[in-house]
């Protein structure tokens, strides 16, 4: 008597395509559902865009602080008050006042920080350090 017919081992050899049958159909219905169509069949007068003047640049303000310890505002000598009073009345022109400070390299931080404790009291919030690139 045969253990297993001779049919059953038919079956058993030949490939089920049906399962990637199904799963190729689900793929392809998720990319024909999520791709976007381009719709271009409209005809539409679109607006032309206007040419807006652009706003001149702000000036930048330079404070250059020599490794004396001397103060410059914009080539104008300073003291410390007197630096405040001009940045005050400056940042009152122009609340959007840039600073940039310019110090010597032999200029101790002490000095740096001191041009900048100013800049903070007189509320100037753009405040840069210049510096050299490295050749």
């Amino acid at each position: 008597m045969k253990k297993c017919s001779h049919s059953a081992h038919e079956t058993m050899t030949e490939l089920n395509i049906t399962p990637l049958l199904d799963l190729a159909f689900v793929l392809l219905v998720i990319f024909i559902i999520t791709t976007t169509p381009i719709v271009n069949d409209l005809d539409l007068n679109l607006p032309t865009a206007s040419k807006h003047q652009k706003d001149p640049p702000h000036k930048a303000n330079y404070i250059t602080v020599e490794a004396s310890g001397k103060l410059w505002l914009n080539k104008q000598a300073f003291d410390l008050a007197g630096l405040q009073q001009t940045l005050v009345g400056l940042r009152v022109d122009d609340p959007d006042l840039s600073v940039i400070v310019r110090g010597d390299s032999k200029t101790k931080y002490k000095q740096i920080r001191a041009v900048l404790d100013v800049c903070q009291q007189a509320n100037v919030v753009k405040v840069d350090l210049a510096t050299e690139p490295v050749k």
